[in-house]
């Protein structure tokens, strides 16, 4: 049976579901979430898909799940790619985590109050500090980044899939990749790999349809 991934293509955290599954190898297809209409605030996508309201949402037979780290780990389990080592599992995960905290949830926000809200609406202060607090992040991930190809071990794992989830969007939001060597470096390693595909290219979705 054909995976099923809920998703649009402005969702970074979509990105790293879809990403992984289109690396993976695995059967799958995107289904298009209209986020910017309140799809998901909608009855029936709270009864028919996810409870939570949330996106993305991976559907394979009678499993259904959301939250892209556990997708990420769900398409390790299923296809055998991407959990890292034995060794490595747990650095993989901590790496998942600090992006869901540290990275991910900064930008996503910071990209969605810079781009997706009228220019009237954005709040300039919460802007500015938030992109105080990702660019902690930039340095975290720069620095470790020094003298390696990927995040943990000699491939890629979902530790990359992760992080890089909201770093290859064209919307500005305060992220230079040529003001970060190292993860600029990373980034291209990521998008020379067989079968990489921009978000916009790997998922329906754009902001040029609501233009």
């Amino acid at each position: 049976m054909t995976i099923k991934l809920y998703c649009f293509g402005e969702s970074g955290n979509s990105y790293k579901a879809a990403l992984a599954l289109e690396l993976s190898g695995l059967d799958w297809e995107p289904v298009f979430v209209d986020f910017f209409n309140g799809a998901t605030r909608s009855a029936d996508y709270l009864e028919q898909v996810n409870n939570m309201g949330e996106v993305p949402v991976l559907v394979d037979d009678d499993l259904r799940l959301s939250q892209s780290g556990a997708i990420q780990q769900y398409i390790s389990d299923k296809s055998g790619k991407f959990a890292g080592s034995d060794a490595d599992k747990y650095e993989v995960l901590r790496w998942v985590l600090w992006d869901n905290h540290k990275l991910s949830s900064q930008a996503g926000m910071t990209r969605f109050l810079m781009n997706f809200l009228p220019e009237d609406k954005r709040p300039q202060e919460v802007i500015g500090f938030m992109q105080g607090r990702l660019k902690g992040a930039y340095t975290t991930l720069n620095a470790h980044l020094e003298g390696r190809d990927w995040i943990v071990g000699g491939g890629l794992t979902n530790a990359d899939i992760s992080c890089c989830g909201y770093l290859l969007y064209p919307e500005p939001f305060g992220f230079d990749r040529a003001e970060w060597p190292n993860i600029d470096r990373w980034l291209k390693n990521i998008e020379q790999l067989d079968g990489w595909k921009h978000p916009y290219d790997l998922m329906p979705g754009n902001p040029s349809d609501r233009a």
